[in-house]
Order: structure tokens, then sequence, then C-alpha cells
């Protein structure tokens, strides 16, 4: 679990800290992530499994799910760069990120009905969103192992580069989406099309739309926006993440203990 809690801390580290503009998950070696230890052989996924983490009044949180929603919930945009094998959590705790890259050594597997268990990381939630429900379904059902190839077919991988490229591009996309742009703006923007695209209707876009619109209006950042682009210059944005956020954010509450 030490890896697991050295990624939660790296996240609250990047969040906290106004001069990083992103954070960028990637692995060290051969293999992004390869999984769940199985060493312990038929023991591995009984009750000791996990056994450091969260417990609600009922059940045990999954570590891949905590971790999952730490991504989900960062004010800072997410790049996941796929290194290689990325099976099991290697492969959920990729999809809360906002763009995922691939090599020619990526592979993903949702492995877990081969192994007895369930999907873990929130899957159920974010595949569905990223590939469909059919296709969802056929990669959780077989537990086949797919390249990068057919993940970048699929929509799971948004761009596939060379293996010496790999953090390269994740940099260069880093500076193309957030150089130009307003830093609590994009926070808002993530938050807003993670969670709001899930509502039952677009009435609650429009509502907490309507709230943001109005603080960021009357903002520093909004106006200058509005001068940088009149005086054809590049803007300078004031407002920090670690101070200047909407008194409306956050719109949506942790519905865990540990999380409150």
């Amino acid at each position: 679990m030490q890896m697991l809690e050295d990624m939660l801390d790296a996240i609250d580290l990047v969040n906290k800290n106004d001069n990083l503009k992103s954070l960028i998950i990637t692995g060290n070696g051969k293999a992004f992530c390869a999984g769940a230890d199985l060493s312990l052989g038929e023991n591995t996924f009984d009750n000791g499994f996990d056994t450091k983490l969260s417990h609600e009044a009922d059940f045990r949180r999954d570590a891949g799910g905590i971790l999952a929603l730490k991504i989900y919930n960062s004010l800072k945009p997410v790049i996941a760069a796929s290194n290689g094998a990325a099976v099991g959590v290697g492969a959920t705790m990729q999809l809360p990120a906002d763009i995922r890259i691939a090599t020619s050594n990526s592979r993903y597997g949702f492995v877990f009905a081969k192994r007895g268990i369930v999907p873990d990381g929130c899957a159920s939630w974010f595949l569905p969103k990223i590939i469909g429900i059919p296709r969802a379904l056929e990669l959780c059902y077989s537990g086949r192992v797919i390249n990068s190839d057919e993940a970048l077919k699929l929509g799971l991988v948004d761009y596939l580069v060379e293996e010496d490229q790999l953090l390269d591009k994740a940099f260069a996309l880093s500076d193309l989406y957030l150089n130009s742009s307003s830093p609590v703006s994009v926070a808002m923007t993530r938050h807003m099309i993670w969670s709001l695209s899930a509502e039952d209707s677009p009435e609650n876009a429009h509502i907490i739309e309507s709230k943001l619109i109005n603080s960021r209006g009357a903002s520093e950042d909004a106006k200058e926006g509005v001068m940088s682009f009149l005086e054809k210059r590049d803007a300078k944005f004031s407002n920090k993440i670690s101070s200047d956020l909407p008194d409306d954010f956050p719109w949506r509450k942790s519905i865990f203990k540990a999380d409150k």
C-alpha cells in the first residue's frame, strides 16, 4: 500500500502548488502497473486485502477506487502516460485522467472477471463513459489484454507515440492546453465536464454554470482575459487555485466519512 499512499500524497502536493499546471501519471520500467500482487495465491483477495484502507460502516473501500476518486477530484488536469502494461488497477487508475497517452509497448487489461472478482477503481462508472457500454462490457467480460492500437481505436487512448516521446508528448499537451488559460477556470471546467455530464438533466448543469459565470465573470481573471484579447497580448492570469476558487465550489460533497 506504500505506492498508493505515495500517489495520494503526490496528487495533494500537485493540487496545493500553484506553480504546477497539471498532474502526469506514468510508470518507471517496462510496465505502467501490472495490477495486484498475486503472490499470496488463493488468499490474494480475501478479507485481509487492502487492510490499511478506509472502512465505512458496513464495507471496506477498495484501494483502486480511493485512488480513482482522488484523481477524479483533482483541481489540475490529469494526463496518464502509459509506458507499458496496465492491467487491473493499472488500467482503471488511468480512466479518470483527462488525456491518456500510449506507446507501442502499452497494453490494457480489465482482467477482473478472469480472477473471479469484479472491476475496481470506479471502472463501472468511468469506462462506459469513455468507450461506451457494449465495448466496456466486452473488455470486462473477456478480460482480454488489448494493445495500444486497439485501445486507440476504442477511444480508451487519445494519443499513440513512440516510446522515447511519451513524456515529451505529455508535457507538450500540458503546455498546449494550459499555458494560455486561467488555472481556476480550467479547474472549474474540469469538474463541470466530469460531474455535470452525469446529471439526469441539463438543468442542474445550467444552475452550476450560471453561478460560476457570475462569480468568474467578476474575477480579475475575467477582466484580464478580455483586456488581453482587446490589446492583442498574452494574458497574465493572477487568480490562484489555492486562494481564489469560487464560493460555490465544490457543488458536490463526498458521501464517504473519511473524505468529509
